[in-house]
């Protein structure tokens, strides 16, 4: 799945649904399967990832949605605080923006 490139718009849900699936390909599928994943869960706070696995994550969301949605360079912009506070639906709208 990381190297599909969308050509259709997603609408927020479906974009969720890929996002989740590359959180578990990034932490696991053990431990997935004891987290609520929503549109508000944080990657530090709720899910608990490390910065590696941000950046895996972050470059499995290039792959997938292209470079038309510059989501390292949206990344850059952001002040430390709000990187530590990033929610899925911070992203989500990003890329719904972008598409």
């Amino acid at each position: 799945m990381d190297t599909v490139i969308t050509h259709r718009k997603l609408n927020s849900e479906e974009i969720l649904a890929v996002l989740k699936t590359f959180i578990t390909e990034v932490i696991g599928q053990e431990f997935v399967e004891e987290m609520d994943i929503t549109r508000e869960s944080s990657f530090t706070r709720d899910l608990e990832m490390d910065s590696i696995e941000i950046v895996s994550f972050s470059e499995k969301v290039k792959a997938h949605f292209g470079e038309h949605i510059d989501f390292t360079g949206w990344l850059s912009g952001m002040g430390l605080d709000q990187l530590i506070n990033l929610k899925l639906d911070d992203i989500i709208n990003h890329i719904e923006t972008c598409q």
